[in-house]
């Protein structure tokens, strides 16, 4: 193969479609198995509620405990992996979080269902913010909305493909004496399981062990790579006490703190507000249902995150996603027409999806080395601490004022807040995102 050179952009197009396809298509894989034993507690809510005799606020805050434990060892994870390498500590992350997924088969009340869903949390804590740190050590950072956007759709994929899947577990409500939900989480704790030995196996810890790069191209893109923490200057960080110091660390931890507040507050609640839609529906009729918001998110975050690379353009991008998902939750709180709710969900599920691709490149713009393993575990670890807030919020308005309707109105004011703040980020002088694209790379945001 001849050296790829920056004067090659063919070339650089190629070893990026190279690195993509070998390695976001099994992170993606992985994530769909944390997303899906994270959130799989919305489908069991009816079930598990009736059963130990838990009101919708003490399932919304068990829900949302999750990310209390997330947060206390979401720094010290991340900086773990930095030290030990993303092979062995992802491994740990994914069988550690299997276990207790499968343990909520056996939840006994409410104490039982609190202390589950926060060691569920610290088990998981530094998956997500570990990806983003390792997909950082293989793609340049004008690479990196489009690829993170490729990675989100894991996510949003999981509400295809999980949400029926969990509906069908929960019609085995009876089968050898097991309440549906039961079966739930002891079948889908176990693809986690089984990934997590997998990653064992074969994730390579980056470039340099990646056996499918040879000499030249490991070189480079470690050229390319530290041409991007040159270019950044003086306001690139390096460190994590640097990254502590920097006020745009917290003002981003804010942003995405709204960003989960809807996320989460959402996520939870779904299978419960399509419910609503669609009175009378089965699990299985419900299931599928709520897979069809996520179908708006898949179709739009690809597009979406190379818009925001070929444009070098990252506050805007956030910004106007975060918007229509407010729009969203709008109109779905005015209960309109089963249809026109679910469109109006669509559309909250697909800005909350397309914002995190232009968020996480908007971030580690500035970030690199130890510095962005620290910091954008920080700010993923304060964001998520609106994964607490959120389900609260909705809980407490269907408790207290017999639906969720201004839980969801509140929510949209507070993610519209975090966008205008989002535009307020300054990476570099004159409030430029990006470099402007290469040929190389405007080749291949258009493929």
């Amino acid at each position: 193969m001849k050296t790829p050179t920056e004067t090659s952009p063919q070339l650089e197009a190629r070893l990026m479609r190279k690195i993509t396809w070998k390695v976001v298509p099994f992170l993606c894989i992985c994530f769909m198995a944390a997303f899906l034993d994270r959130v799989n507690v919305g489908f069991a809510k009816e079930q598990m509620q009736r059963d130990l005799a838990m009101d919708a606020e003490v399932y919304s805050l068990g829900a949302g405990i999750f990310f209390l434990g997330y947060f206390l060892f979401e720094v010290p994870s991340n900086l773990i992996l930095a030290r030990v390498g993303a092979r062995s500590w992802i491994a740990r992350i994914m069988i550690t979080w299997s276990i207790i997924s499968a343990s909520f088969a056996f939840v006994q009340g409410e104490a039982s269902f609190y202390v589950l869903r926060f060691l569920l949390g610290a088990a998981e804590a530094g998956f997500f913010p570990g990806v983003i740190y390792y997909l950082t050590q293989w793609f340049p950072s004008a690479y990196r909305s489009r690829t993170i956007a490729l990675f989100m759709m894991a996510a949003a994929g999981t509400g295809v493909i999980g949400a029926p899947l969990s509906g069908l577990l929960l019609g085995l409500d009876g089968v050898a004496g097991l309440r549906g939900y039961k079966w739930l989480f002891l079948l889908e704790a176990l693809p986690s399981l089984v990934l997590g030995f997998v990653v064992l196996l074969r994730l390579p810890n980056g470039p340099k062990e990646a056996k499918w790069l040879d000499a030249s191209e490991k070189n480079w893109l470690a050229q390319r790579l530290e041409r991007d923490r040159i270019a950044a200057g003086p306001s690139a960080h390096t460190s994590f006490a640097q990254a502590l110091r920097d006020p745009r660390v917290l003002v981003l931890s804010f942003v995405y703190f709204t960003h989960v507040l809807v996320g989460y507050g959402l996520d939870f609640f779904l299978p419960t507000l399509i419910k609503r839609s669609f009175e009378g529906a089965s699990s299985l009729a419900v299931g599928c249902i709520t897979g069809i918001p996520a179908v708006f998110a898949i179709v739009i975050m690809g597009p979406y995150g190379r818009s925001s690379d070929r444009r070098g353009e990252r506050r805007w991008h956030y910004a106007l996603a975060v918007w229509w998902a407010a729009g969203g939750l709008l109109v779905a709180s005015l209960g309109p027409p089963a249809a026109v709710s679910v469109v109006a969900l669509g559309f909250v599920v697909a800005g909350r999806w397309s914002a995190v691709a232009p968020f996480w490149g908007l971030s580690t713009t500035f970030l690199s080395g130890t510095a962005a393993a620290g910091a954008i575990a920080l700010i993923n670890a304060l964001g998520n601490l609106g994964g607490v807030c959120g389900p609260y919020i909705m809980g407490w308005s269907e408790k207290h004022l017999g639906s969720h309707d201004w839980g969801m109105r509140l929510l949209a004011l507070l993610v519209f807040v975090g966008g205008v703040v989002a535009l307020l980020v300054k990476v570099r002088p004159g409030n430029a995102d990006e470099p402007r694209p290469t040929e190389a790379q405007v080749a291949e945001a258009r493929s």
